[in-house]
């Protein structure tokens, strides 16, 4: 089986790549020089050259305050890139799985994850975009798509809260963080593993979400950072989500639900704290190089 990347270069994107390789698949990683999805000819020549199986895409506008006053842009990478992707995946007998987002929820009105088939209403031009690319992929390709949200990502490749963390740990006596947002913290690997099991289903399509498993605040997030590299976690004092205005609002709640992956005999991930313990050696060995 053939596997296509897109948006290769990046955290999500880079792991998949490298575990399809562990596994022993067929997988081409293409970054946004060698294929910029919102150009029509250029997903025509990815399709005609590496003629994929299944396509993964990992592309998309992730700055999610410069949306706000750059939608345009952010729609054509996040909306109108996905619905390229599909249509060519249609047309050349390939399954889709596009990669999405939290933030197509509104954030604020639960207190319990948000199911698979929870209505969305996204409360910025980032999940505003995002849902687009949602709706193009299923309208586009229903049968023969996935889409998988996740969120709080961090891995070893590129920017991320824990990197930032790390590298805060060792200038900074004291660090304030946000105490008043709860979400699901996740290894971009396990991910990329969950990725890489779908390939295996091909009767999956629809909606599943890749988040670890358990809560956290960014401020018990932060303090589990320092104790695991042996630091103080009193140095991380709780702050509120004032402290730190943005132009689009951060989700007050953003856990997602898992129970989807059971219908193909798979479990959710593991919960957040342990894949962090496994996570943070491979973070700080990219960091030192």
């Amino acid at each position: 089986m053939r596997w296509l990347v897109t948006g290769a270069g990046g955290m999500l994107g880079q792991d998949t790549v490298e575990e399809l390789r562990r596994r022993g698949e067929e997988v081409t990683g293409l970054d946004r020089a060698a294929l910029d999805i919102t150009r029509p000819g250029s997903v025509r020549r990815a399709f005609e050259e590496h003629r994929p199986d299944v396509v993964v895409n990992c592309a998309a506008y992730t700055a999610v305050d410069d949306a706000e006053s750059d939608e345009e842009r952010a729609l054509a990478i996040n909306g109108d890139g996905p619905r390229l992707l599909a249509r060519a995946c249609a047309r050349n007998g390939a399954r889709l799985i596009h990669v999405s987002t939290d933030y197509v929820f509104d954030g604020g009105t639960r207190t319990t994850p948000y199911p698979e088939d929870h209505p969305t209403a996204p409360r910025t031009a980032y999940g505003r975009t995002k849902l687009a690319g949602e709706q193009a992929v299923s309208e586009e390709l229903p049968g023969a798509s996935v889409i998988l949200r996740t969120a709080w990502l961090y891995g070893a490749h590129g920017r991320s809260f824990v990197r930032t963390m790390l590298e805060l740990e060792a200038r900074r006596d004291t660090l304030d963080v946000v105490d008043d947002q709860r979400g699901q913290p996740t290894w971009s690997a396990d991910v990329a593993a969950r990725i890489a099991d779908l390939g295996t289903k091909p009767s999956a399509h629809g909606v599943f979400h890749a988040t670890s498993s358990g809560e956290a605040t960014w401020h018990q997030l932060a303090r589990e950072v320092f104790l695991l590299v042996d630091a103080n976690p009193h140095r991380v004092r709780p702050t509120d989500s004032r402290s730190f205005p943005r132009p689009a609002p951060r989700p007050a709640y953003s856990a997602l639900g898992h129970a989807r992956w059971r219908e193909l005999g798979l479990a959710p991930l593991r919960d957040w704290r342990s894949a962090l313990h496994e996570a943070l050696p491979h973070i700080r060995k990219e960091m030192s190089q």
